[in-house]
């Protein structure tokens, strides 16, 4: 018996250890807290320190992992292993399951193990009938460890706290929109979700995704963060077009920042990066940011949160 494990241990992990390694190396982590975040003795860093990466990007990319993907993974793995053993081995546990579940791992089993030519069972068992949907749980959660990581973000968000939301797929029902229920919430300044992803999540940040899609196909994830005058002079810094909604009675039906959002997209055709939220009453200011994924859109409020807390 040959379960792809084996690959894991001998292949896939030693790759990623190196990678994450050399990350930690950057941040200015010694050998010896290194092997304490990996889990591995010193002399294994010091080996994962002096080797070239581009062993490791090859062996990743029999996986069918890209050059891209490695190092993405590399610094959340970076992350995660700093704040606990657990959250490295959770998001670790979530990308190994994720490529056996998506067959990416077949053609090394298959070569290594010619009997297995049949076998399809890690499909079988890690695999979703819904793959994009699969991926879009995948693409938040990894989005959440990112923000939960920024020591900036807490302080550009707003009161009502800040959500992400990623679509799964081309539908238009906002139940195939996946967001964290109860929030992203501010906990002694640091960013936590309140719990892991999920489908229907959230109606509003999917009306409002859906909405702005209906303007650019390419936005699948929105993200919430607060508005004033420090946060306009974020977008002008980061070079963003807005489009800017608000001045709200009160007596709004429905959402209001929907309502207000559809008819401002009708006034206005051209292309925007982020929806101005000016509130009103009952409504506090925020701005909304869009892009192609859950981690492109929670990279640029992160960048957003950084400018913000130095201005």
């Amino acid at each position: 018996m040959n379960p792809p494990d084996e690959l894991m241990n001998d292949e896939f992990l030693p790759s990623v250890r190196l990678l994450v390694a050399k990350e930690l190396r950057k941040q200015g982590f010694s050998q010896g807290r290194i092997a304490t975040a990996l889990g591995v003795t010193q002399a294994s860093v010091s080996h994962y320190l002096s080797a070239s990466p581009t062993g490791a990007y090859s062996s990743l990319a029999a996986f069918h992992v890209r050059r891209e993907e490695a190092e993405r993974y590399a610094t959340l793995l970076a992350e995660d292993a700093k704040r606990s053993a657990a959250y490295a081995v959770e998001t670790l546990g979530r990308v190994w399951t994720g490529l056996l579940g998506r067959g990416l791992a077949c053609d090394l089993h298959r070569a290594a193990v010619p009997t297995l030519a049949d076998c399809d069972y890690c499909i079988r068992a890690f695999g979703s009938r819904d793959d994009r949907g699969r991926d879009a749980l995948s693409e938040v959660a990894a989005a959440v460890k990112a923000i939960e990581s920024s020591s900036a973000f807490a302080s550009a968000m707003p009161e009502v706290s800040v959500n992400l939301a990623c679509l799964s797929g081309d539908s238009d029902s906002p139940d195939a929109v996946v967001a964290v229920p109860g929030r992203i919430v501010k906990v002694r300044n640091s960013a936590r979700a309140m719990r892991q992803p999920e489908f229907g999540a959230s109606g509003h940040m999917a009306r409002v995704l859906l909405l702005a899609r209906t303007r650019n196909k390419g936005f699948r994830a929105a993200i919430n963060l607060r508005y004033d005058s420090r946060m306009a002079r974020v977008l002008r810094r980061l070079g963003l077009r807005s489009l800017e909604i608000g001045g709200y009675s009160g007596h709004e039906k429905g959402d209001p920042t929907v309502g207000a959002l559809s008819q401002r997209m009708a006034e206005s055709r051209g292309p925007f990066d982020a929806v101005v939220d000016h509130g009103g009453r009952g409504v506090e200011p925020n701005v909304y940011f869009f892009g192609k994924d859950a981690v492109a859109v929670a990279e640029l409020a992160i960048s957003a949160a950084k400018l913000y807390s130095a201005a």
